[in-house]
């Protein structure tokens, strides 16, 4: 059976429009021109596009630029699709026109729709509002998308990379602790170096993150600056007075986000996408770290019997198709993959901020689209990398022991007693007959039984002093 169409006309002419649909022409001529990708926006851009449509009913209901009812209706109408109604209502393509007007008209015209019906009207006839005159009263799109954007970020930030990223934190510090009596050696150049501890290696793993961490703190206090009420231009025309900070005030209330404060340049604002780059880089640096931690516990997990082997991960999956009993560190190479995705989301935002044009930067969609996906990817990665990999690692304590106590990097405690061109002499030789250095340096009675075991303790070597002394 053919599908049912109304006709609906705009400045350009007549649209055809699925009968049942809440969308307008703009969304339509949008779905025909930009099949692109077949990305729809992250549901959570689609929250805080629609909380700003609230906040702004509600500042212009109490500025008096829109009648009482009509207000309400349209803020009934965003409290529904924030409830899960209509959702399937917002199919415009991540990859759209400049600045995002298909997609923030997509929301004008199904808010628009569903109030009209509110009141007693019918789909796509408007009687008593209209998608631009009300809904979009006093605003456009090049001061609510990167308003949206923005809260989008925020949400993302708040809802779903906070607390997957501390559990993070938590679980490396936690094994730092766990695994801070186990000596081992350390490895510079991939080469044996002094003893270690493996909870320090932990625990400056759980340092890393914590300071990326920070640093997207960092970063969000500039995504918390809104240009809102900027209008076209970032001049505020059409925007009734008082409008930025009533609309600030019921963004503050609907988000729940308490630090939202007001671009004190809504020029500035408008003309640089700054904020977003800045944030985009923090979750990059964060990428980096998580990829490099990711790669040393490949490092330290490699073998069973041919590898280092001085960890044991949980094992998630068979790690080979035709190898029997062969496991694989599969969460931490799902962990590479996304921490790749995230550092060339980052390349992809970089250009866009950098795209900027007079009053206007118009590559906003791009933005928002890699930087709220940067942030779903790394908080989903953070959770189960914690879940199914971190919390379960194990240490191989004799086999970290070997390694500390043939590591020629024990020579470097003898420096201050026989000088670096014998301790190097000593580390040669060990390392080519086969023998330790102790077996060296008592050989050639070098040290006394007392001094080896005052300065060859290699847990002694292990924090700040010189052995011996």
């Amino acid at each position: 059976m053919a599908e049912k169409f109304r006709v609906e006309r705009d400045s350009l002419g007549e649209v055809r429009i699925p009968a049942g649909a809440h969308w307008s022409t703009t969304t339509q001529r949008a779905l025909e021109s930009y099949p692109i990708s077949g990305l729809r926006h992250h549901p959570k851009f689609v929250d805080a596009y629609v909380m700003l449509k609230w906040a702004a009913a509600a500042a212009n209901r109490e500025s008096k630029a829109l009648r009482p009812a009509v207000a309400n209706a349209i803020m009934k109408a965003c409290e529904e699709i924030l409830a899960g109604k209509l959702r399937d209502e917002f199919p415009v393509d991540v990859f759209q026109m400049g600045a995002g007007t298909s997609f923030h008209m997509n929301v004008n015209e199904v808010i628009a729709n569903r109030a009209n019906v509110i009141l007693g009207g019918r789909l796509g006839t408007y009687e008593h509002l209209t998608a631009n005159d009300h809904v979009n009263f006093g605003q456009s799109t090049n001061d609510t998308f990167p308003t949206a954007m923005r809260l989008g970020i925020l949400l993302m930030l708040r809802d779903h990379l906070h607390r997957p990223l501390v559990d993070l934190e938590r679980a490396l510090f936690a094994k730092g602790k766990e695994f801070d009596g186990v000596l081992k050696s350390a490895r510079t150049h991939l080469q044996d170096a002094v003893p270690i501890r493996l909870g320090q290696e932990f625990t400056a793993y759980g340092e890393a993150i914590k300071r990326c961490h920070a640093t997207l703190g960092f970063a969000r206090r500039g995504v918390a600056e809104l240009g809102i009420g900027g209008s076209a231009a970032g001049t505020g025309l059409n925007t009734a007075p008082g409008y930025r900070e009533k609309i600030l005030k019921h963004l503050r209330k609907i988000t729940g986000i308490r630090d939202l404060t007001l671009s004190p340049n809504m020029c500035e604002a408008m003309q640089s996408q700054r904020p977003i780059a800045e944030i985009s880089a923090a979750l990059r640096n964060l990428a980096i770290e998580v990829n490099r931690i990711c790669n040393d516990l490949r490092l330290l997990s490699s073998g069973p019997t041919t590898g280092l082997a001085e960890i044991d991960l949980p094992s998630i999956a068979p790690g080979s198709s035709i190898m029997p009993g062969k496991v694989n560190p599969s969460m931490l190479e799902c962990a590479n993959m996304v921490c790749f995705e995230v550092i060339g989301n980052d390349t992809a935002v970089a250009w866009a901020v950098g795209a900027g044009q007079l009053e206007l930067n118009v590559m906003m969609p791009l933005m928002q689209h890699k930087v709220i996906s940067s942030i779903h990817v790394m908080g989903s990665l953070c959770r189960q990398l914690t879940d199914l990999c971190v919390t379960g690692i194990t240490a191989n304590v004799d086999r970290c022991r070997r390694y500390s106590e043939s590591s020629m990097g024990l020579a470097t405690a003898l420096n201050v007693h026989i000088g670096y061109k014998n301790a190097a002499a000593v580390a040669k030789e060990a390392l080519h007959s086969g023998k330790t250095i102790i077996d060296i340096i008592r050989e050639k009675k070098m040290l006394t039984e007392a001094q080896i075991a005052k300065i060859m303790d290699a847990k002694k070597m292990t924090e700040p002093g010189i052995p011996g002394t």
